[in-house]
């Protein structure tokens, strides 16, 4: 089952809460006003603050010794920065950058955890949340042992799509290739294969999903996986 698209200007996370609630949680909460490039939160460094995007895209950054930093994840609309908050735990567990400006709703962690323990709205939604990210990241390893690049290549751009707005999004073939795991020339040749069949449109690191039926039908089963976990 598909999720409904995010609604321009929304977060997917708190717009899902009684009004009530919601109006009293983002009164709590301030716009901050996310720069390309800036890091919003260091691993092993506790949380002062909780992100809520509405938009831009969020990279989750492992940057391990005398490696490149490896980018693990992408959060857009849909979720949160500080997830861990909910399961008491106030240290970073992955570095946080922005990799597409926008505007988040920033509230004090502690702020946070204190609401916390006054709504069990959110307390559910945000670990319905938390799971989902356990769920994806618990793919990641599979995926990169048995799935070839292109179905790999096609399920990162589909959930980047999911979490863009607008209908489009930036991914440069070097952020793919950190993502993915594999080298640039490769992922050349998969977006140039995705491409030639009629499935996005790229230039320049600007992507277009042209015919998204066919690319859900090119990606491998973890996306549908994901969908279908989103939806039960």
């Amino acid at each position: 089952m598909a999720t409904a698209p995010p609604v321009p200007g929304s977060n997917v996370l708190l717009a899902g809460l009684p009004r009530r609630e919601r109006e009293q949680f983002l009164s709590w909460c301030e716009p901050f006003e996310m720069q390309l490039g800036a890091v919003l939160c260091h691993v092993d460094t506790p949380f002062q603050h909780a992100y809520f995007p509405t938009s831009g895209l969020i990279s989750l950054v492992s940057v391990l010794h005398d490696q490149r930093p490896l980018e693990m994840a992408l959060i857009g609309q849909e979720g949160m920065i500080g997830a861990t908050l909910v399961l008491g735990v106030d240290t970073v567990p992955i570095q946080a950058m922005v990799h597409a400006p926008g505007v988040a709703l920033r509230i004090a962690a502690a702020k946070l955890q204190r609401h916390l323990r006054d709504s069990q709205g959110l307390r559910t939604i945000l670990s319905r949340y938390l799971y989902m990210r356990l769920v994806e990241l618990s793919l990641v390893g599979g995926c990169i042992r048995y799935h070839r690049i292109e179905q790999r290549l096609a399920r990162t751009l589909l959930l980047a799509d999911d979490r863009a707005q607008g209908g489009h999004f930036y991914l440069t073939h070097g952020y793919l290739a950190d993502m993915l795991g594999v080298r640039r020339s490769s992922i050349t040749i998969a977006a140039g294969d995705l491409q030639d069949r009629g499935l996005i449109s790229y230039t320049r690191g600007s992507i277009r999903i042209v015919d998204r039926a066919g690319l859900e039908a090119k990606s491998c089963e973890c996306y549908q996986v994901l969908q279908a976990r989103r939806g039960c």
